[in-house]
């Protein structure tokens, strides 16, 4: 297979699943692992696609979002680490605000039973009735997409309380742009939270790192990032590291 073909190959690929390994790239293209390699960064270098450590997904415009459903199928290993990692700050009898998303829906597991949650997310609700946590669901629209609680309504609950700790999902993380995330009505939930929380935690897997969405939410010094490990060297963190405090989960 001639070089261009093998690319329109991946991109086509990508175009059908968002996301891809370069395992799996290699088979469908019947390439060695070193073939997609090269492919893949001239790709990036052409801004046709976005790498990751161990494959690759599609660019996304600012203010394209990814379904709930489609993103609890991504980086699932990761945001279970990250998910545990983050479950650990919280102690007995605190009062936390979970942000709609799928790494916090799986910090629901790991909560001490006396924990008071406060969440935007409708998909997080079953799971916290069903741990026996004293759960509260801030109201307004529901946003189809990701199935959070937006609008006046939802700020104006939110707004009611005071946390001991927020837990924050985010889309983009960017050492210029700081965090963001592609809806504003979204981003001004984000954005309060964090206003209303002693402590205040942004987690994000890697993917997320070097990105910028439409809305922005706030500067990175306004959150502690829980991320994953990655031994790709492009997203080393030493930079993010200068302008707020990384948790790298490693287990």
């Amino acid at each position: 297979m001639l070089t261009p073909e093998r690319h329109q190959m991946i991109l086509r690929i990508l175009e059908d699943h968002q996301v891809a390994t370069a395992g799996q790239l290699a088979e469908a293209t019947s390439s060695s692992a070193s073939t997609i390699r090269r492919d893949l960064i001239q790709l990036e270098q052409d801004n046709q696609l976005r790498r990751f450590h161990g494959g690759a997904e599609r660019l996304r415009t600012k203010s394209e979002e990814v379904s709930v459903t489609d993103r609890a199928d991504q980086y699932t290993q990761e945001k279970i680490m990250i998910a545990r990692h983050a479950a650990d700050h919280v102690q007995s009898g605190y009062c936390i605000y979970l942000d709609a998303g799928t790494t916090t829906y799986h910090m629901i597991d790991h909560l001490r039973e006396n924990t008071i949650v406060v969440t935007n997310g409708l998909t997080l609700i079953e799971r916290c009735v069903e741990r026996g946590l004293q759960t509260y669901l801030i109201g307004g629209r529901v946003k189809n997409i990701t199935k959070a609680m937006i609008g006046h309504g939802a700020l104006n609950a939110l707004n009611q309380y005071r946390f001991d700790q927020c837990f924050i999902g985010m889309n983009g993380l960017s050492l210029k742009d700081g965090m963001t995330t592609p809806d504003p009505e979204e981003a001004l939930i984000k954005q309060t939270a964090l206003q209303l929380s002693n402590e205040r935690y942004v987690l994000a897997d890697r993917s997320k790192f070097n990105k910028t969405s439409f809305a922005r939410v706030a500067n990175l010094a306004a959150a502690a990032i829980v991320t994953n490990s990655d031994d790709n060297v492009e997203h080393a963190l030493t930079d993010y590291q200068d302008q707020t405090r990384i948790e790298v989960v490693t287990a």
